[in-house]
């Protein structure tokens, strides 16, 4: 596969270059090192039975057949919520045994959650999505913010399909365009966590397209990373 488009956020992108450049290869090699017409399937969604498809669930398990073995790993924060707000603002930053305990010493039930990333290593988080479209709006605006207010990471990274990728998978997939187009119009600091989102697509002479998009951040920059 290769990256299409790249979008940094808050200076995610210069942060790794700068710090983390390592991570930045082997996140640039594990989308580059994967074949994606290998992961294929017939598309059993109404109106489009038949259709050979991109198997996301095939794609996801290369990425971690590339990452876990280099030390990436999932990481889970787990936490205990309540409606009140005061108490909730108070427990924020406690052990969730602590947390616990407060909300039940105050009369409230303790509600479990947790949020949990794919890939996490020295600060630096991945959720490749190319799942639900509804999931990468909680990523980008919920979920890496949380871990970084937990101070679990310096910088979040989503990695999803371009437009032209999503047209050949299933139905409910969201695309990198659209989503970094919410990340523009929240404005230069929402959300308030560095992030790089990546648009990825396969490597093949099908998608070796031109289009009033290859000024991008990447495809101008790429070289020089």
């Amino acid at each position: 596969m290769k990256i299409r488009y790249l979008y940094s956020h808050l200076n995610g992108l210069e942060f790794l270059l700068i710090h983390k450049p390592e991570l930045w290869n082997e996140i640039v090699d594990a989308i580059t090192s994967i074949e994606a017409d290998r992961f294929k399937k017939l598309s059993k969604a109404k109106g489009r039975t038949g259709i050979e498809i991109y198997d996301q669930k095939q794609i996801n398990k290369a990425f971690q057949n590339f990452l876990i073995p280099k030390g990436w790993k999932d990481h889970r924060q787990d936490y205990f919520f309540t409606p009140d707000e005061e108490l909730a603002r108070e427990t924020m930053t406690m052990t969730i045994d602590e947390q616990k305990n407060m909300i039940e010493k105050n009369g409230r039930n303790a509600f479990k959650g947790f949020n949990q990333t794919d890939f996490l290593k020295d600060g630096v988080a991945i959720e490749v999505q190319f799942g639900k479209y509804a999931f990468v709006a909680y990523d980008l605006f919920v979920k890496h913010m949380a871990f970084y207010i937990a101070n679990d990471i310096n910088v979040g990274i989503e990695i999803l399909p371009t437009k032209a990728m999503q047209l050949k998978m299933d139905s409910g997939v969201s695309a990198y365009e659209k989503e970094v187009y919410n990340v523009y119009r929240s404005g230069r600091n929402t959300p308030a966590v560095p992030l790089i989102v990546v648009g990825v697509e396969p490597d093949t002479k099908e998608f070796n397209y031109k289009s009033e998009d290859d000024n991008s951040f990447w495809e101008k920059n790429n070289t020089n990373l």
